[in-house]
């Protein structure tokens, strides 16, 4: 008697287990971007300027070091500066961080990611990133841009290739 009860309480138990699954994957329902929205994704990975320069050590600091390592006179700082970088939509500032390099030593790359919803409509996007230390705005690129609805708008920092690259995407 107790087996078909048990098979009984195995299958309600399953039928419950396949019930909630089944809820979840197709409810609350998922709306990626309102139907009026862009996105903007703003990807990227920069290692600043090293802090300080390189210098030529002194005959006392080398007679100081052991022998293998005296055939090497420059002695470069390894941390890095931080990265900031700012994103303006339209003239008015969104967005300002303050990239900390990675690593023990800060002597990485700095990262960000930011998944940017607006509007959709004509915008003026200006993004400007600083790598070294000092005042001013090193990297810089304005574009003005018509923004779809349900599109993506990447932006892309290289600097072997200039500076910044802002790529119009359809949504997926």
């Amino acid at each position: 008697m107790t087996k078909p009860l048990q098979y009984v309480g195995q299958g309600l138990f399953y039928a419950l287990f396949m019930g909630v699954i089944g809820y979840f994957a197709t409810s609350p329902s998922y709306t990626h971007l309102q139907p009026d929205e862009t996105l903007i994704k703003l990807s990227f990975s920069h290692a600043g300027h090293t802090k300080g320069e390189c210098r030529e050590r002194s005959a006392e600091e080398l007679a100081k070091l052991p022998a293998y390592q005296r055939k090497g006179g420059t002695v470069c700082p390894r941390e890095r500066a931080d990265v900031v970088f700012e994103l303006e939509i339209d003239g008015k500032q969104f967005d300002h961080v303050v990239m900390k390099p990675a690593g023990l030593s800060h002597s990485g790359n700095s990262n960000i990611y930011r998944r940017i919803p607006v509007k959709a409509g004509v915008h003026t996007l200006k993004a400007r990133l600083k790598d070294r230390e000092g005042e001013g705005f090193n990297y810089e690129h304005e574009e003005t841009m018509t923004l779809a609805p349900g599109r993506i708008v990447v932006i892309d920092f290289k600097s072997a290739t200039g500076g910044f690259i802002f790529k119009n995407k359809n949504a997926t």
